[in-house]
């Protein structure tokens, strides 16, 4: 990722007309194209692997694919949904003007730019990595903990709301690892709900509503709903319906498929 962010950063020289978030994107998707490249090697090298793709959870067939998308999808709406919900009963949040066109393939583009890279880094090849050495259970909490420190660092709001921005980071990498868990070692659900997650609020914040600028941090988050109250809550609820996909931590992810 941090290879693809480089690389990226001169069309911001080049197109001074760009937003950054649209140079951010160009850098995801350079990241994800040499992620592309120099996995399957690895895995071959390394894990001695003779199908990487099918280890990794990407490859599978259509109809598998796309049930575990959606059902990805669907949970990262609800998550969404809870979040605005819970805004509107606080008074804090009123319909907004809409979207554009553009703001909407913004959104697409995040969905699968960011939640299929990530997903990959993370719920793929770290952890993946990670369990050769320490053992599958120790490797899902270790790859939560890795993805929500390598994510930003507000610290504008101050410590507490920081602790609780990457709580809330963690708790979402564990909730990952197990979608990919009950998904049987597919990839494609946590690329749904860590996707629909990020083009959601995405578009939520571009215009679907207005938030109120003074709505308290520990409510909404620092960041993002993930360090809010609400974030918390909707977590919560989406480990407690996981719960049973604990008693798989002995095992890969690839091997229940």
């Amino acid at each position: 990722m941090a290879a693809g962010w480089l690389l990226a950063r001169p069309l911001a020289v080049l197109a001074p007309g760009l937003r950054p978030d649209q140079v951010d994107l160009a850098g995801t998707v350079v990241a994800l194209l040499l992620l592309l490249a120099s996995l399957p090697t690895w895995l071959r090298r390394q894990w001695h692997e003779p199908h990487p793709w099918v280890r990794l959870g990407v490859a599978a067939p259509l109809g598998p694919l796309a049930r575990a998308m959606l059902r990805g999808l669907l949970k990262a709406l609800l998550l969404l949904a809870l979040v605005v919900t819970g805004l509107a009963l606080a008074g804090q949040v009123r319909a907004g003007p809409g979207i554009s066109i553009g703001q909407l393939a913004n959104g697409l583009a995040l969905l699968l730019g960011v939640g299929f890279a990530e997903e990959l880094i993370f719920r793929g090849w770290l952890w993946g990595e990670l369990a050769r050495w320490i053992g599958n259970g120790r490797a899902l909490m270790a790859q939560a903990l890795v993805f929500s420190l390598v994510h930003p660092w507000p610290l504008e709001h101050g410590l507490l709301a920081l602790l609780a921005l990457k709580g809330g980071l963690l708790l979402l990498g564990v909730a990952l690892a197990l979608q990919r868990r009950a998904n049987r070692g597919l990839l494609w659900g946590a690329v749904g709900l860590h996707g629909g997650l990020v083009g959601g609020w995405f578009l939520l914040q571009g215009g679907m509503v207005t938030i109120n600028t003074a709505a308290p941090v520990w409510l909404i988050g620092p960041a993002n709903p993930i360090g809010g109250l609400l974030g918390w809550l909707g977590l919560g609820l989406l480990l407690l319906a996981r719960r049973r996909w604990w008693s798989c931590c002995s095992t890969a992810p690839h091997e229940q498929q």
